[in-house]
């Protein structure tokens, strides 16, 4: 049975509770859990509900009189909510309980050691620190295997499935093992890269989503995912009891999974399925896995930032022995001392973060305001941040925003350009038919793709596999030379060695699409409002080496803000991810991305209220599918901040109470109906063999807001029983 719910309590009543101990006692209470979502619509089941008398009790204790008489007025003569805007919801707002600065905010159990992974498109990786020593940042053990030119500091995203679906490997050791086939055994095994982006890119996300292998084949991409958490668990697990000399024990440790901060919810979702999944952590649990914004986690490491450790792409002197117009990070210009220096201390995988505020966020001041700019290898997403003295605590001042515009789309670009020059028929078959030397293609793209610089002058040779040319002659009657003469593309030759010769304009043609969707992005958001006198823009992610990006968004700004590249740019994300994970609370204004409700029956206005939304029963004129407004979308909310509303069931005689929360992306909604409004949790209080004192039994119903994740709770008052939920993004 669903809640057929009205506001029970008057603002004066909801803010004295807010002192009592119920509100004291929800952040000890409050945990995660995934419910069923329920699949007949609210309105369905008010109307099956009202079925049975559903009348409010006349008669009154003298205790309760006065309070009684108040409500009997509000509900006769209800007034418009003033706090969500929205015309025909239920007129009392919501009681915010907003923790200060100094309150604790809950952690749950106290870890031994936060290890943060990053997942990321093209590469990932994991670090950790230990609690006692937060100053110390353990990166991961140096995989093995690598390309040519290209930094090993974390491994492919890459997987390997055998024939029967069974996990076989993950990384360089998959990609290795792959390339080693026969070409005739490769074409059953399932070889998975890039697939993060699907979560992006799936309009209706799913636990039953699935995703194609190299050879064609399907696969579900919770399975996916979910062997890879699973392979990065073992990994540091397995050198975390090397370091500590005995087994370590799971529950001892926090994780940390890094997203982009423009995923939708059901991405972010999906991401904390496939950690149960994995056994990463388990459902009872839920607080040892904490998802961390790609963005966010840049920002508080860039915290931390000496000079030394950052490259200031406005001035003319060199830090950390880069020169502005060096392509940092990449390893592909000449090696000075100190870069040579920085290169073996990347060796001892053992980042010290000092305690203190770097001397670059030392020059900001109260209200300054930054922006993050992380360009991944899937996508590129940007944050706009103010400082909050004296702490140094961060406030999110804009929405997330950006789009899938990361580096593998100079891949794409790419595979295009063979297209254009053999044939789409003959791509579509070599990469079915060949899957392995197609890997192995743009692996070698891959590493020429990082020496493109806007000052070269020289070519770029790229290998083409033998089975490339061999199967193309097969296919064509003609060979890879004959081709490219009749391509017309004058700026791609063939070179007797057995290679595509391009020269530099060439490949910078490949970027130019990807960068400029950047750069337009950028430029609309440095013309809003929000993302005026921007002091810095730090610049991080793996993408954020490409010298070509670099100089872009040099030309857009014109100076008006210093761009800021971390030492060891691909790392940023993964040490701020751990730092994040030992102090959550250092994020403490977000924006929320959604506007949450729950569906309630009011009291029908006329002139306000659709006719069609019109119910009568037993002489009293109800409003269905109202949305009940907690939080807008894109309204700022404080870590730990609360909304809460109280109802009553309609039928006293109710056994479960049912409350139904939505979302919607607009930031108004006045009905549950409306298009773009979905159900995305559920609340089930059993009641069943109590008695509530009350004239009319209360349930509170509680959400927390500021956090990466949203927690609701209800809880019957008379009782104390109380039910937690997840907001479920991922069941339709």
């Amino acid at each position: 049975m669903c809640l057929n719910a009205f506001p029970l309590k008057t603002r004066k009543c909801r803010e004295a509770e807010a002192n009592g101990d119920l509100t004291a006692s929800f952040s000890f209470v409050l945990q995660f859990l995934r419910v069923q979502q329920i699949g007949e619509t609210a309105r369905c089941c008010w109307r099956e509900e009202l079925g049975e008398e559903a009348e409010l009790r006349d008669t009154m204790t003298e205790k309760d009189t006065g309070t009684e008489n108040i409500l009997t007025d509000e509900m006769a003569n209800p007034s418009l909510s003033k706090s969500g805007g929205d015309p025909g919801i239920t007129p009392l707002s919501p009681s915010h309980i907003q923790q200060s600065d100094t309150d604790q905010v809950q952690s749950g159990p106290s870890f031994v050691v936060v290890v943060a992974i990053d997942f990321g498109t093209t590469s990932s990786g994991y670090a950790y620190a230990f609690t006692k020593e937060p100053e110390c940042i353990h990166t991961m053990r140096r995989w093995e295997g690598g390309d040519p030119g290209v930094s090993n500091q974390k491994t492919p995203t890459t997987i390997l499935l055998t024939p029967d679906r069974k996990f076989h490997s993950f990384g360089y050791a998959a990609r290795d093992f792959y390339h080693d086939l026969d070409p005739s055994e490769s074409k059953h095994w399932l070889y998975l890269e890039k697939f993060k982006m699907k979560l992006h890119t799936t309009a209706n996300l799913s636990i039953g989503t699935e995703i194609h292998a190299a050879n064609g084949k399907r696969v579900k991409a919770l399975d996916i995912f979910a062997y890879a958490l699973a392979f990065f668990k073992e990994q540091a697990l397995k050198e975390l009891s090397d370091q500590t000399g005995s087994e370590f024990d799971n529950s001892n440790v926090r994780w940390v999974i890094t997203v982009p901060a423009i995923w939708k919810m059901p991405a972010k979702q999906f991401m904390r399925e496939a950690a149960y999944k994995s056994a990463l952590v388990s459902r009872e649990n839920p607080e040892q896995l904490i998802i961390a914004l790609e963005p966010e986690a840049a920002s508080i490491y860039c915290r931390k930032l000496r000079l030394h450790q950052m490259v200031d792409l406005g001035t003319q002197t060199t830090q950390n022995g880069f020169s502005p117009n060096e392509n940092v990070g990449s390893g592909m210009t000449q090696v000075s001392p100190a870069k040579e220096h920085a290169r073996r201390n990347r060796q001892s995988r053992t980042f010290l973060v000092e305690n203190v505020i770097g001397e670059l966020w030392s020059e900001l001041e109260e209200g300054d305001r930054y922006v993050v700019m992380d360009c991944g290898g899937g996508t590129v997403d940007l944050t706009v941040h103010q400082i909050r003295l004296p702490e140094g605590h961060l406030k999110e001042l804009y929405k997330a925003s950006g789009g899938p515009y990361g580096s593998i789309g100079v891949d794409y670009e790419f595979e295009k350009l063979l297209c254009k020059i053999f044939g789409q028929d003959f791509i579509d078959q070599f990469k079915i038919k060949r899957p392995a030397a197609w890997v192995d293609l743009m692996i070698a793209f891959e590493s020429r793709k990082r020496a493109a610089a806007p000052e070269r002058t020289n070519p770029l040779n790229i290998n083409l596999p033998f089975s490339f040319i061999d199967y193309y002659k097969k296919f064509r009657g003609h060979s890879v030379d004959h081709a490219l003469r009749k391509s017309n593309v004058d700026f791609v030759k063939w070179s007797s060695q057995g290679m595509l010769r391009m020269s530099p304009d060439a490949m910078n043609t490949l970027f130019k699409p990807t960068i400029d969707h950047i750069i337009q992005h950028l430029t609309e958001l440095f013309e809003k409002p929000e993302v005026s006198d921007i002091k810095f823009l730090f610049l991080v992610g793996g993408f954020a080496e490409s010298a070509l990006l670099q100089q872009a968004v040099q030309n857009m700004l014109q100076g008006r803000s210093r761009i800021i590249i971390p030492h060891d740019v691909g790392l940023t994300i993964l040490k701020g991810a751990v730092l994040f994970g030992l102090d959550p609370s250092v994020i403490k204004v977000r924006r929320s991305p959604l506007t949450y409700g729950v569906g309630v029956l009011n009291r029908f206005v006329e002139g306000k209220h659709p006719p069609e939304k019109l119910l009568i029963k037993d002489g009293t004129r109800w409003c269905t599918d109202v949305f009940d407004t907690f939080i807008a979308a894109d309204q700022s909310v404080a870590l730990g901040e609360m909304v809460k509303r109280s109802y009553t069931p309609a039928k006293p005689s109710q056994q479960v109470i049912v409350i139904h929360v939505y979302c919607s992306e607009k930031e108004r909604a006045g009905f549950i109906s409306e298009p773009g409004v979905r159900k995305c949790g559920t609340l089930r209080l059993d009641v069943s063999g109590t008695e509530s004192s009350a004239p009319r039994r209360e349930i509170q119903t509680l959400m927390q807001f500021g956090d990466t994740e949203i927690r609701a709770i209800a809880i019957d008052v008379s009782t104390g029983r109380t039910v937690k939920a997840s907001i479920d993004f991922l069941s339709h």
